[in-house]
């Protein structure tokens, strides 16, 4: 069953298993704002077994631009198409949740991003790749954050 998210009043729905369950709702949340205040667009969120496509794809490009294997298990999935992007969003029961900007038009601007929930480590995976800046959120917390460009095209 999908899922409106709302930033106005946090929920975990979705997300119980997570030990960062509150931290990880923030950030969720903080993602809604965004697309709300960017793009009037409500961000949907579905249970990681109704998004397998979205899961897949995100994986794809992990593993073919860098190599990279979550080891974190899906919770939540989501694509949105806004203006010409595609963002697909993934959020784990570790914490982390991961984005996707693919640019249609513009293949000089496509990211994948990474955002690390308040309490959580750096997943192994990630630790030695990514340096993380840190920013605040009221939603979130401390969002510890990173990216790398898209060179492929998926």
């Amino acid at each position: 069953m999908s899922y409106r998210v709302d930033f106005e009043r946090v929920s975990t729905i979705g997300l119980e298993s997570s030990p960062v369950a509150n931290a990880l709702a923030g950030l969720r949340a903080n993602e809604a704002r965004y697309f709300k205040n960017k793009y009037n667009y409500d961000f949907v969120v579905e249970p990681a077994s109704e998004a397998g496509e979205t899961i897949r794809r995100v994986q794809r490009i992990l593993k073919e631009e860098r190599d990279i294997v979550i080891a974190s298990e899906p919770l939540e999935a989501c694509t949105s198409n806004v203006d010409t992007i595609r963002w697909d969003h993934v959020f784990y029961e570790s914490g982390l949740a991961i984005n996707v900007m693919y640019t249609i038009d513009d293949p000089k601007r496509r990211a994948v991003g990474f955002k690390l929930s308040e309490g959580m480590d750096i997943p192994d995976e990630l630790a030695s790749r990514f340096k993380f800046a840190r920013q605040r959120s009221k939603l979130a917390g401390t969002i510890r954050g990173s990216f790398f460009v898209v060179k492929g095209e998926y």
